[in-house]
Formats: C-alpha cells, sequence, structure tokens
C-alpha cells in the first residue's frame, strides 16, 4: 500500500515548534531559528537567552488549515467512487494542498546552507521522524492492509512518509538552487523530463520528489513581501470566483480521471497517457496549482485565531492522523451506506477536521514528542548547537 497522495504533509514552523520543513528562516544572511543565536554574547556582555523571534501568524494559520486540508482529502478517498461531487472537491484540493506546503516549506529552507548545526537540525526534525514513522507505518499496515509479510524498508517511503524523504532531499539542494542561474525553470525541466523516465522507480519516492521539486525551488525564491501581494484585498476578493471556477472545471473532469495528474508519483505512461503529455501536463498543473495557492493563501488571516498556535504543531498532526485513516478499513467505517450519501460525507469531513486539530494540541505533543522533535544530543559530536529541530 504505497499510497497516492500527501498524506500532504506538514507546514514549516517559524517559532520554536518543529515541523517537516524546519526552521523559519530570517532575511539572509541572519540567523533562521528561534533561540540562541549562532555566535552567543561576546566577552563584554553578560551571557543571556537570546529573545526568541517573534512567529508570523499568518503562516501558522496558513499551517493549519493546510494540515486540515490533507486530513480532510485523505478521509475523502473512500468516497470518490460513485460520487460526482466528492471526486470533484477531491480533485481541487488535491491540485493546490501539496503545492502550498511545498512552498511554504521552500520558503522556510532559505537559510539552510549545510551548516552543521542545521545539518543536526535537518536529521532530528525530518530524518529521525522518517525512519520512526515508516517503521511504525509498516507494522500498523500490516493488520490494516492484510499483509504480514511486508518488508520494513527505508527506501520505499510507505504512505505519509514520503514528504519526509522529499524534504530531506530538497533541503540538502537548497544550496544548489541558490547558485545556478534561473532555477525555476530549470528545476521545471527536471520535473517535466521525470514525468518521461517510468524507469525511476519507487527509491525515496524519487518520481514525486522530482515532479514536486519547482515547488520548493519557487518558494526558496519568495521573499516575504511576495506573500504580503497575495494577501491584499483585492486577490481575496478575485480567489472567489478563480475558486468557483476551478470547482466547475473539477466537476467536469471528475469522470475522466484528471486527479492522478496532481498526484506527481507516476510517469505518463504509467497513468495511460502518451510520454509527450508528461511535461505538457508537468507545466498546465504547476501553473494551475500555482494560481490556486495564491487564492488559498489570500484566504489566510493574518491575524492571530484560535488555530494560530495548533500551526506550530502540524508535524503531530501530519504523521498521527495517518494512523486513525488506516484504523477506519478494519474497523468497517467506510460500510455504512448512509456515509456514501451527502450527510455522511459531511460528517466525515468534520470528523477528520476535528482529529487532526485534537492531534495538534499540547497533550498529544507532550506525549509524541520523544519520536517527532527527539533532541538525540547523544548522536552529535559536542560543539555547535544541539540536535532539537525547531521551526
Amino acid at each position: 500500500m504505497r499510497q497516492e497522495g500527501i498524506g500532504q504533509a506538514t507546514l514549516p514552523s517559524n517559532g520554536t515548534e518543529p515541523t517537516p520543513e524546519g526552521p523559519e528562516p530570517a532575511e539572509p544572511p541572519q540567523p533562521t531559528q528561534a533561540g540562541p543565536t549562532e555566535a552567543g554574547p561576546t566577552p563584554a556582555e553578560p551571557t543571556q537567552a537570546a529573545p526568541a523571534k517573534k512567529r508570523d501568524a499568518f503562516f501558522d494559520n496558513a499551517k493549519y488549515l493546510a494540515i486540515l486540508l490533507v486530513a480532510v482529502g485523505h478521509a475523502w478517498e473512500p468516497l470518490r467512487e460513485g460520487s460526482r461531487t466528492v471526486t470533484a472537491f477531491y480533485t481541487l484540493v488535491y491540485a493546490f494542498h501539496m503545492p502550498a506546503f511545498i512552498v511554504i516549506s521552500g520558503h522556510f529552507s532559505r537559510g539552510f546552507d549545510g551548516s552543521p548545526r542545521r545539518v543536526k537540525r535537518l536529521i532530528t526534525g525530518v530524518a529521525v521522524p522518517y525512519v520512526v514513522f515508516e517503521v511504525a507505518y509498516t507494522l500498523v499496515t500490516r493488520w490494516t492492509d492484510d499483509a504480514p509479510d511486508r518488508d520494513v524498508s527505508l527506501l520505499d517511503p510507505l504512505y505519509l512518509t514520503w514528504f519526509l524523504a522529499a524534504l530531506f532531499i530538497w533541503r540538502l539542494t537548497a544550496p544548489v538552487w541558490r547558485l545556478v542561474r534561473r532555477p525555476l525553470p530549470l528545476a521545471l525541466a527536471v520535473a517535466m523530463l521525470a514525468t518521461l523516465s517510468p524507469a525511476i522507480g519507487k527509491d525515496l519516492d524519487l518520481q514525486r520528489v522530482l515532479q514536486f521539486l519547482p515547488y520548493f525551488v519557487l518558494g526558496l525564491l519568495l521573499k516575504p513581501e511576495h506573500f504580503r501581494l497575495v494577501r491584499r484585498r483585492a486577490v481575496r476578493v478575485a480567489a472567489v470566483p478563480v475558486f468557483a471556477a476551478a470547482l466547475a472545471v473539477a466537476y467536469w473532469a471528475a469522470p475522466r480521471g484528471v486527479y492522478p495528474w496532481f498526484f506527481h508519483n507516476d510517469s505518463a505512461v504509467q497513468l495511460g497517457a502518451p510520454s509527450w503529455y508528461g511535461p505538457v501536463m508537468t507545466l498546465a498543473t504547476f501553473g494551475c496549482s500555482l494560481v490556486l495557492v495564491a487564492c488559498f493563501l489570500a484566504w489566510v488571516p493574518g491575524r492571530h485565531t484560535w488555530f494560530t498556535a495548533l500551526g506550530a504543531a502540524t508535524l503531530y498532526g501530519y504523521l498521527l492522523h495517518g494512523f486513525v485513516k488506516q484504523a477506519a478499513g478494519p474497523a468497517h467505517w467506510y460500510d455504512h451506506p448512509w456515509i456514501h450519501q451527502p450527510l455522511g460525507a459531511l460528517a466525515v469531513t468534520l470528523v477528520a477536521a476535528l482529529t487532526v486539530t485534537l492531534l495538534c494540541t499540547s497533550p498529544v505533543r507532550r506525549v509524541f514528542r520523544c519520536v517527532v522533535e527527539p533532541r538525540a544530543e547523544w548522536a552529535f559530536r559536542r560543539g555547535g548547537e544541539g540536535g532539537r529541530a525547531t521551526a
């Protein structure tokens, strides 16, 4: 069961709580994480804790709303068959929720320079959770998928864990994209070429890593003022008809099986299309997704709300909600006919939203902190900043 779509993942954080995307950078070359500065106090100054960098409520809000869509999208998967409406909404959500995550992940990776401090945080904030949850999901899905012989394979990401593997690779390449000329066209060319090659295989889900790469690179190039542009009132107003038109197109496309192109995890041939469809659809989906991402961000509130604090813990909601979704099969939650009716679909949506919200709360974070954001100083040589991932 190597599932399509995101398990999306979570968004980066910009304070002291980790997410798959890791720390939020300040404008280079300033330090990018909250907490102690790189150099520490000068000899003439008293030693004291550096002030924590203030979190941006806009990005925390965006992360929470995005993880909400991730969980809802997963909950809709068993309802697609036989429902054109659910498939339309599913297609619309998958057209922008992963790109939004990845664009923001790239934006928060601008400060990654390959220094020991940042590599430690990449290992503890991304690599360690990947290993832990890859093993955990393998063991759980042996039961839920009735696959008792499923092997634990760290090279073949299972279910939600693909995003952590992808983020690890993308972030390691961040210095390269800041060095080359025209990084975005180059990343698009890589993604287009990936769709031509079904031989790339499933190792580390490289097909998806390469096809989603342009969104990460775009995030690296974006500055805070670019995000402020889409938050203007005119953009918020324009987003309403744009989303309405996109939903209408998704409804038209529902019976035509268009949505797999937004998963970006197969070549054109594997999707039953001629090879030349791949590069064309890469550009088409990239343009479509960027417009919808802009509309989504335009609607994200910039003020503190009741869910702003939850945006600091989207990694917990992302990694843990998959276990609830996996339990739905053996529990036969979707076997009741009323679930496949409009009111049933609405109930599923509300339950998924509530579940992922609860998984981002402080009690859950306290219980699972040891595996989601381990400190692991024991694994590193002394000197430099410790291994706990911050965001």
